[in-house]
């Protein structure tokens, strides 16, 4: 829907958010494994015993957006994480020995790495998985020890302004806190001296917000998505491409950053594939406009931005595939902002659909004449992706797939999946971001890895040599130790 929010939060408000965040945590002193596992449960509680609100909320702002879509891809996801931090998090937390350069070890000296939370963590989250994209790194955060404000997105003001109430019913805003507002209060927000600020969002986005940040020095992570390529191997299996490919190009409406931005095939299967895939579409929704388990688009403006991209293509020359099983008038609607589902064939890199995420069931279809060769020089030639996807069961191509190209995380034989497991870091590398979370690698990203060091009584800089007069002492240790 257009219920984009127009309130905003000043930046003094922010900024007494912040301080008072990080008085309370400087005079907490160190975060206990049962603190930090107390507030993990709230905040499982915060979400689950509001989940049915949600799910309404969502597909409120979303225009339609069925249950069991919020149910898998934001409840699921965002109970797994935070069950997945309060079983593991005095794990975490231990210091990890590390070992000494000769001769120090040998000497008495010790050493570890201790993980400290960085304070005070802002967080500014996206609209397309609207509790996933809060509580998933909220869990990290807070199994690191660290306080934490949340700017939820302007356009789910009805789910930004309810979770606002939840996580105040269920933390004192010295612990975690949510400030409301649109693009004013995000400048304000990514102004603020954070330990460590997150942001998720669009690459131009992320740029003013690491510029912003860069001001304070504040580090940042950012997940910028991108476009994401498919890899069809001629040795894939057409059904297994065409069933996974159309699954997570149409969940929640192919709104999702990981979701296949375009993909390529060998051209004597190209038309193959155009004809699968659209009776799978067709097979998953024979109706689109009245069925709920079809997800709008988030608003007018990005539904005439996608139908932009298909005019656009069209005027280039472009093959544009409608798949409409129904034959439903989609103009027609002024409100769902639902769209059909689209196939561009063989486009060109001057459309804007292959210039810009496209966020939506739109799929251009590039075809290779040669190998995948041609695939890995035409991806390489682009910004880096956050995700790549390769089907086949030649393992010397896969390989070489993988190995040639860069992007932030690779499924095999399907898509998207890598980014469900908290075991495994999820990330953009380049243009598609930078920073990891998901599970440890999460509470790592949130925590400063502090060495510590402790040296014995015995005096070591007077058994190197080192204290001035130099003697040939020293001089034999560095000869030594050069050796």
């Amino acid at each position: 829907m257009d219920g984009t929010q127009r309130i905003e939060t000043p930046a003094d408000v922010i900024a007494g958010k912040l301080a008072k965040q990080r008085q309370a945590y400087l005079a907490e002193g160190f975060v206990s494994a049962d603190v930090r596992k107390d507030r993990l449960k709230r905040a499982l509680a915060a979400l689950m015993d509001h989940k049915d609100d949600f799910i309404r909320l969502i597909s409120e702002d979303f225009g339609n957006r069925s249950a069991e879509t919020t149910l898998f891809a934001d409840v699921v996801a965002s109970a797994g994480a935070l069950k997945d931090a309060i079983k593991h998090v005095e794990k975490w937390m231990k210091p990890s020995k590390r070992s000494l350069m000769f001769p120090l070890g040998l000497l008495g000296a010790r050493a570890e790495v201790v993980p400290q939370p960085k304070g005070v963590v802002g967080l500014i989250t996206p609209w397309n998985f609207p509790l996933t994209m809060v509580f998933v790194p909220l869990a990290q955060m807070l199994a690191a020890g660290n306080r934490v404000v949340i700017k939820p997105s302007e356009h789910t003001p009805r789910t930004s302004a309810f979770l606002a109430e939840v996580i105040a019913e269920h933390f004192d805003e010295s612990e975690v806190t949510v400030v409301l507002g649109a693009v004013e209060t995000s400048q304000a927000f990514s102004a603020q001296r954070w330990d460590h600020l997150m942001f998720t969002g669009a690459p131009m986005v992320g740029k003013l917000i690491m510029r912003a940040a860069s001001e304070n020095l504040v580090p940042v992570t950012l997940e910028l998505g991108g476009k994401s390529p498919v890899v069809v191997g001629k040795s894939a299996d057409l059904d297994t491409v065409v069933e996974r490919v159309a699954t997570f190009k149409h969940m929640n409406a192919g709104q999702i950053c990981l979701a296949p931005d375009y993909l390529n095939i060998d051209a004597g299967r190209r038309d193959e594939f155009v004809d699968r895939y659209t009776r799978k579409v067709s097979a998953m929704y024979p109706t689109m406009l009245a069925n709920d388990q079809y997800t709008s688009i988030i608003s007018a403006r990005h539904r005439e931005r996608l139908e932009g991209y298909i005019e656009d293509a069209k005027a280039k020359g472009a093959d544009v595939r409608i798949i409409n099983p129904a034959g439903e008038d989609f103009a027609g609607q002024n409100q769902a902002n639902k769209l059909p589902s689209a196939l561009i064939l063989d486009p060109t890199d001057d459309m804007k659909v292959m210039q810009e995420e496209i966020f939506g069931p739109i799929l251009p279809v590039r075809t290779y004449t040669g190998g995948t060769d041609e695939v890995i020089d035409y991806v390489n030639s682009r910004e880096r992706p956050l995700a790549l996807y390769y089907f086949g069961q030649d393992k010397a191509e896969e390989t070489e797939v993988l190995t040639r190209t860069t992007s932030g995380g690779v499924t095999v034989n399907d898509t998207l999946w890598h980014g469900a497991h908290e075991n495994l870091p999820f990330g953009g590398v380049g243009n598609s971001g930078m920073g990891r979370y998901h599970g440890y690698d999460g509470f790592l990203e949130f925590s400063h890895q502090k060495s510590v060091l402790r040296h014995p009584k015995i005096a070591i800089g007077k058994l190197l040599g080192i204290v001035p007069p130099y003697t040939d002492k020293l001089r034999k240790n560095v000869a030594r130790q050069l050796k």
